[in-house]
């Protein structure tokens, strides 16, 4: 048996170089927000691979859809093999309107074991404050399968206890609010920051002049529409929209411990720090040995099985940075010590305790 503590020296390094972005990739409009919708529903048509009995909830449901169609079934007849219970989610956009179409998400809540051929009912979605907003029904696609056989043997590819309805939700009533004010529009950042807010608001006030945009905070830009753009909105803000802009970016490594990947952003600084690594090799030999009793004993055979480890160290690798000013050189640095991913993980912890590394360090 071997132990090796060294692995494949291999290192991701990634550098984010600024380029201009739209204000529309950037911030969206106050007042234009995402709605969540959510149902309870049943799907029908499935081969045998619905809620068993157990699930009391999916029996229930069904004796009660039966009832409106003026069907009575005692609780103890009914089979529920072909039935599965479901919730059913959307998020949309508010400034979505009645007869408006987008798709809606199935996912089993009971013990069925695929929803694969089913189709859900008839279901009512509501927000936040109970409100029913729309309605969803349709076939449900979950993109692979889960077939099992008597005997024990099992196909399956990707997840099929959840599933998608494309354009499967229909908005029945439009939401509140959503409207936007002739003379004013507030833009909010998606990640607030003021450098980059600041960089939009000079962009606007060069477009369409000093004192159009104005910084609220870190996050909220305060834009009153000039007198000549009131008349369309619409075509003011597309044009608003389009304007590209620097945003900033901080510096950030990111580590994956489960996949050893290491992603490092433009601004990766390392002050000038001195790095040793070194790497252990165990070999753990068996030698079997066996005692063997002379005939007619009554002894046993017996087996011992002598192991003999034996360690081998490399000499450890010992680096000077005198600091790298870039990415590109963090590498090269990183590079020059032969380690593998997960060790460039721990010496990038090790430079940020130390205060030689100048970034936000994001384990995920």
């Amino acid at each position: 048996m071997k132990i090796y503590t060294k692995a494949a020296f291999i290192i991701l390094l990634s550098s984010s170089i600024l380029l201009s972005q739209r204000i529309k990739d950037l911030t969206f409009i106050k007042g234009i927000t995402t709605q969540q919708l959510i149902g309870y529903g049943l799907v029908v048509g499935l081969n045998g691979t619905g809620d068993s009995h157990r699930s009391s909830f999916t029996v229930q449901s069904v004796i009660s859809m039966l009832k409106r169609f003026g069907i009575t079934v005692p609780e103890t007849n009914l089979r529920t093999r072909n039935i599965a219970a479901v919730m059913i989610t959307a998020r949309i956009n508010n400034m979505y309107k009645s007869g408006s179409q987008f798709d809606v998400i199935v996912s089993s809540m009971g013990d069925a074991s695929s929803l694969m051929g089913g189709t859900l009912l008839m279901t009512p979605l509501s927000g936040t404050d109970g409100t029913v907003f729309g309605i969803a029904q349709g076939p449900v696609s979950i993109g692979g399968f889960d077939v099992s056989t008597g005997s024990g043997g099992r196909v399956a590819k990707n997840h099929a206890l959840t599933g998608r309805i494309p354009s499967g939700g229909a908005l029945d009533r439009d939401f509140p609010g959503g409207n936007l004010t002739p003379g004013q529009v507030n833009l909010l950042l998606k990640e607030p920051d003021f450098t980059t807010l600041n960089n939009i608001t000079d962009s606007i006030n060069v477009r369409y002049g000093t004192g159009t945009a104005e910084a609220i905070g870190a996050s909220e830009i305060k834009i009153n529409v000039p007198n000549n753009q009131q008349a369309s909105l619409t075509s003011f803000i597309a044009d608003l929209e389009s304007i590209e802009v620097i945003k900033d970016v901080a510096a950030k490594v990111v580590l994956n411990e489960r996949t050893g990947t290491v992603v490092a952003g433009d601004h990766v600084r390392i002050a000038p720090v001195t790095i040793s690594h070194g790497g252990l090799n165990i070999t753990i030999r068996s030698y079997p040995l066996v005692s063997q009793p002379p005939a007619f004993s009554e002894g046993e055979t017996t087996v011992f099985n002598n192991l003999v480890p034996t360690v081998e160290s490399e000499a450890g690798n010992v680096v000077s940075i005198d600091g790298a000013s870039n990415v590109q050189e963090v590498a090269a640095a990183l590079n020059s010590l032969q380690v593998s991913p997960r060790d460039i993980i721990a010496i990038f912890q090790a430079l940020k305790e130390a205060g030689a590394l100048t970034a936000e360090l994001v384990i995920i």
